[in-house]
């Protein structure tokens, strides 16, 4: 792949995350004592677009290790219904690349005044939604000029990381998660890889992304970003959900980008990787599984296994380089995905 401001961002990930650790660690600490002071007993999350998906990866953090269920927010509720929403017990967290979108800071300030504890993820300490929130995690990726986020995503994942484990006091996690970074940089070897699939996914029409557990959020953030940069309609799916019936669209040829890694719901992918085999379906499969990458069309080999919690940081970015290699076989410059700008105010 030739340069572009995409790809120097994605390249950018290993360091910028190394940055967040290192100025974050200690300040979220501080964070994590004063959120374990007070009685939560869920957490709320409001985001939007990809901060949506980084949402979706808290879901499964928050409970396979605080025991927390998680809510994502309905902004509309608060801008445009104007509902009186209760928020005992909970932790509020606003996620936003810019900490500018109104309906995410208007969701924020209304659990603050119902006296919620709240918390902004945002890679713009000085934002709207910061000024809203009584902590701020800033994300330290530098600024993302690419209107496709990238190091702003994964940050946003290590952001949350290392708020929940340093919560739950998890020492041994939060060693792991000082690791990721390393791992996250082996996984840039795999550019040329996804260029060859690239040119065998050109002529695609349509795709299902398909994850579960921890990486059902890479699943909906590949398809963002293949919408985004490619105009390709893709869906995301959990594995469970796409066997109670749209399995049924799969057919000889049908492309299924698969995100598979090694965990505890490894065995379903497998078992769901041989019903698309056995359907004829195009399988590229993101994987460091050996079943799984033995049955697939076009297999991608993750080069480290890591800590399943901490797989959605390596097993992003063969999605987000598949992302710019499609949409150049296709024609189209990623740098400019047309009708999009790099901050969105919705209200």
């Amino acid at each position: 792949m030739s340069d572009s401001i995409l790809l120097s961002e994605i390249a950018e990930q290993p360091a910028a995350l190394e940055q967040l650790l290192h100025a974050e660690t200690l300040p979220v600490r501080s964070i994590a004592q004063a959120l374990n002071q007070r009685n939560i007993t869920y957490v709320l999350i409001v985001a939007r677009g990809t901060s949506d998906n980084a949402a979706r990866y808290a879901q499964y953090l928050f409970g396979t290790t605080l025991g927390l269920p998680v809510a994502l927010a309905t902004p509309s509720l608060h801008t445009r219904y104007g509902a009186k929403l209760r928020f005992d017990g909970a932790l509020a967290i606003g996620i936003s690349q810019s900490g500018q979108s109104p309906d995410i800071c208007a969701v924020l300030e209304d659990a603050r005044r119902a006296g919620a504890p709240t918390v902004a993820i945002t890679n713009d300490p000085s934002s709207p939604l910061a000024a809203t929130a009584d902590h701020v995690i800033p994300l330290h990726v530098g600024t993302e000029r690419s209107v496709a986020a990238t190091k702003s995503y994964t940050g946003q994942l290590t952001a949350l990381a290392l708020l929940i484990l340093s919560m739950a006091g998890d020492e041994t996690g939060l060693q792991m998660l000082a690791q990721a970074p390393q791992a996250l940089a082996a996984t840039l070897t795999l550019a040329p890889r996804i260029d060859e699939i690239a040119q065998v996914l050109r002529n695609a029409t349509t795709m299902v992304a398909i994850g579960r557990g921890y990486n059902y959020a890479t699943a909906w953030e590949i398809a963002q970003k293949v919408k985004e940069l490619t105009y390709v309609p893709i869906e995301p799916y959990s594995a469970a959900d796409f066997q109670h019936g749209p399995i049924a669209i799969v057919e000889n040829g049908f492309p299924v980008l698969l995100i598979a890694t090694q965990g505890a719901v490894a065995s379903d992918l497998v078992s769901i990787a041989g019903k698309l085999r056995e359907r004829g379906a195009l399988l590229v499969a993101i994987s460091d599984v050996p079943e799984i990458l033995s049955l697939a069309s076009e297999p991608i080999v993750l080069p480290v296994t890591v800590d399943e919690r901490f797989s959605v940081l390596t097993s992003i970015v063969p999605g987000q380089f598949l992302s710019v290699a499609l949409a150049r076989a296709r024609g189209i410059d990623p740098d400019q995905p047309r009708g999009l700008n790099k901050v969105t105010a919705t209200r």
